[in-house]
């Protein structure tokens, strides 16, 4: 069993015009062959994007791609003529499978967009590209917003044993962790006190992280807080 957390200051950090990526893990130039995954979660980006600028065309192939918005607005388009606006709220998801070729910009006229984007290795490589997005409304419980085995998740991805979760908690308010051998927690907004075990409490900040196996906990806003969980079934 094992808890690791993984804070905000420690990321990894790109920044070029018009944007700022945080990675939670081994990215691009910023290789660190000691962090390269967690269950099948391959990258973990915390973007922020100012109005015109964006991440133009670029390829992608075997991956399960989830994008969730927390402020402002991504507009998507890909090479098979599929598009759509995702706002906080609206959970998008897109199998790269055989390859696809897409861009995620942010439009002049619209705000600053702070989005969190995360790849998971699918099951089976070599699938048909597919793209899809649902609006969802988190509570004050775990709510699956993208799941390969899940039936009541949001949206459907090729991986069997990941769900994402995400919740809306008002300070004071607790939850349980997901059960899975495998959870990467994340704080996208306000800050929370993570407890395990009976061990003392673990004050977490926003875009504060921690992964856990084997192990389970429970999370309780200090101030209103958005809280995303990937869970694996298998460690």
């Amino acid at each position: 069993m094992s808890i690791e957390v993984r804070r905000a200051g420690s990321r990894f950090t790109t920044t070029a015009p018009g944007r700022v990526t945080r990675h939670s893990f081994s990215f691009g130039a910023h290789y660190d062959p000691s962090n390269t995954s967690f269950g099948s979660l391959v990258c973990h980006n915390d973007d922020l994007v100012q109005p015109g600028s964006g991440y133009d065309d670029h390829p992608h192939r075997d991956l399960e791609i989830v994008t969730w918005v927390l402020s402002g607005e991504l507009s998507h388009r890909d090479d098979a003529g599929r598009s759509g606006v995702v706002t906080p709220g609206r959970i998008q998801v897109m199998s790269a499978g055989s390859g696809v070729v897409h861009a995620e910009v942010v439009e002049p006229g619209a705000g600053p967009t702070r989005f969190v984007q995360t790849w998971v290795l699918p099951d089976e490589p070599g699938g048909a590209p597919s793209y899809d997005s649902a609006t969802v409304t988190p509570g004050d419980a775990w709510l699956p917003v993208a799941s390969g085995g899940r039936a009541d998740a949001a949206t459907a991805i090729g991986t069997r044993a990941a769900t994402l979760w995400v919740a809306d908690l008002a300070a004071g308010q607790s939850v349980e962790l997901p059960e899975a051998p495998q959870v990467h927690l994340f704080v996208a907004t306000g800050s929370a006190a993570f407890s395990a075990g009976g061990d003392e409490a673990i004050d977490l900040g926003t875009a504060d992280a921690v992964r856990l196996t084997g192990e389970g906990g429970d999370l309780s806003a200090v101030q209103p807080a958005q809280v995303m969980a990937w869970t694996f079934a298998r460690a």
